[in-house]
């Protein structure tokens, strides 16, 4: 009997070691797990489009937690003021003047000029330490089975418009599913069925629940609320329109509307184009919500850093109305300018237990330090030859977060465009392709945020200063225009 009670309390004892040891092992291995990176960037979001900015019509609850939970960066700059070298630096970690992609180049009949394979990106970075990687929406930085596609760019998975004239539109007849092409039932270019958006966020679930165990990377550029206005008849739309009441209808041009005459880059017609508008910000914030409520359900939360920003600042296209939503704020200018109105976007960073909760931030970033950051969360090797700077102490409330001496943009439609900001200095230079007196204004953003007051004559010796950053920031780029000096 006594034998019996030892043999019973050994193995009790083994079992009682097994279970300790397991779950040491268990709690090792999720101490181990690096964190999962989450970039949700939104499509021409305005400054001035989200709740706790001020937005008076527009609902935004699941942003506005994000910055009462996060931190949000007071001086955030998109990498462009238009979609493709937005996107284009944020994924090199080079600016403008540097980052192979800096303008809406088009390729037909589908996708734009695309990326080389031989740069580096924060996908390619990410993917070389472990992650699971995917971008979910709009990409248009080269076509499928080009140096520029997703799945030659460090993304495993990709799911969306591959091009991004095609996303001018909700209603597409396809998207693309890394080299397959999936084609949206009932829509066709003609019919109206399958809302687009809602099949790329229903993949993005799929693929935060796929990888639930592993670290994973999501880039989540989702096409909300760029240019046409659409969204499904649903409560959202329905809580808008009473709210607005009748409206004056958004007419399209010719060929805009859906049918076998379609011009896919044009945009429809709307009979109530403020309600539609409110609806696509309200639906992108839904989306935010429930990447938010996933990662609390599979019990990733803690362990996820998420950044929200804009690619760029608001539009005036396709009937949307800025001016009535105040969407760029206290800032001058809109999406195609270099002005705060074109390039700062509301950015928020989400980190429980690591960002502190209600923070704010004015250290001054871009794009282009995206890299890094998400490097440096990784713990993986920041590239040397970038021009971002990691933001983790700032997003950490630490004391050493290193500055950048300047940021630069250009941008060459209208004459071309250069933009350099200092600490409080900001220039912007005009017609810098279409005149051999092109225009340098300067402004003081410390006391001038809405850039009103240009202090170029006051100020000879700051803005010959600039003008010198400007000439110096920029390599020369044949594809996508060449400054004058380079031209002669």
């Amino acid at each position: 009997m006594l034998k019996h009670n030892i043999l019973q309390l050994l193995a009790v004892f083994a079992a009682a070691l097994f279970f300790s040891c397991e779950a040491k092992e268990k709690k090792t291995d999720e101490l181990a797990k690096k964190p999962n990176i989450i970039f949700i960037l939104a499509d021409d979001l305005g400054y001035g489009d989200l709740g706790f900015l001020g937005q008076h019509y527009i609902e935004t609850p699941n942003i506005d937690r994000l910055a009462r939970e996060g931190m949000f960066f007071t001086d955030h700059y998109s990498g462009a003021t238009v979609c493709a070298p937005s996107r284009s630096s944020f994924l090199t970690g080079l600016h403008t003047g540097h980052t192979p992609i800096r303008g809406n180049s088009e390729v037909q009949p589908e996708g734009q000029f695309p990326m080389p394979d031989s740069v580096t990106t924060v996908a390619k970075v990410l993917e070389g330490v472990g992650y699971k990687t995917g971008a979910f929406g709009k990409w248009g930085l080269g076509f499928v089975g080009t140096t520029g596609d997703p799945n030659q760019q460090g993304f495993e998975q990709f799911y969306g418009y591959n091009c991004q004239r095609y996303a001018h539109r909700y209603y597409p007849a396809h998207l693309w599913h890394n080299s397959d092409k999936i084609v949206l039932e009932g829509n066709g270019w003609v019919e109206k069925t399958t809302y687009a958006p809602d099949v790329i966020q229903k993949e993005t679930i799929t693929f935060i629940e796929s990888n639930k165990d592993n670290s994973f990377f999501l880039f989540m550029p989702i096409v909300m609320p760029h240019a046409e206005l659409a969204a499904p008849e649903d409560e959202i739309i329905q809580k808008y329109r009473a709210k607005f009441g009748d409206e004056k209808p958004h007419p399209a041009r010719k060929n805009s509307e859906y049918g076998p005459d379609m011009n896919i880059s044009a945009y429809q017609s709307h009979p109530t184009p403020h309600a539609a508008f409110a609806a696509m910000v309200e639906r992108l914030d839904l989306y935010v919500g429930e990447v938010m409520a996933k990662l609390d359900e599979l019990g990733l939360t803690e362990n996820t850093l998420i950044i929200f920003a804009s690619d760029n600042g608001a539009h005036q296209e396709g009937g949307a109305d800025p001016d009535f939503f105040d969407s760029n704020g206290p800032f001058r200018g809109h999406k195609r300018d270099l002005y705060e109105g074109g390039i700062r976007t509301p950015m928020i960073a989400w980190w429980p237990g690591k960002i502190k909760a209600g923070s704010k931030s004015d250290h001054v970033s871009a794009f282009w330090d995206l890299l890094p950051t998400f490097a440096e969360v990784a713990g993986a090797d920041i590239p040397t030859d970038i021009d971002g700077i990691s933001f983790l102490p700032a997003m950490l409330s630490q004391n050493d977060q290193p500055k950048h001496e300047y940021l630069y943009w250009e941008f060459h439609e209208q004459g071309g465009k250069q933009a350099v900001r200092q600490g409080k200095w900001k220039a912007v230079k005009l017609q810098v392709f279409g005149s051999d007196q092109p225009t340098i204004e300067l402004y003081d953003l410390s006391v001038d945020i809405g850039e009103e007051n240009d202090l170029a004559a006051q100020n000879p010796e700051k803005v010959a200063e600039l003008e010198k950053l400007m000439n110096s920031s920029h390599t020369p780029n044949p594809i996508f225009g060449l400054l004058p000096a380079e031209r002669n």
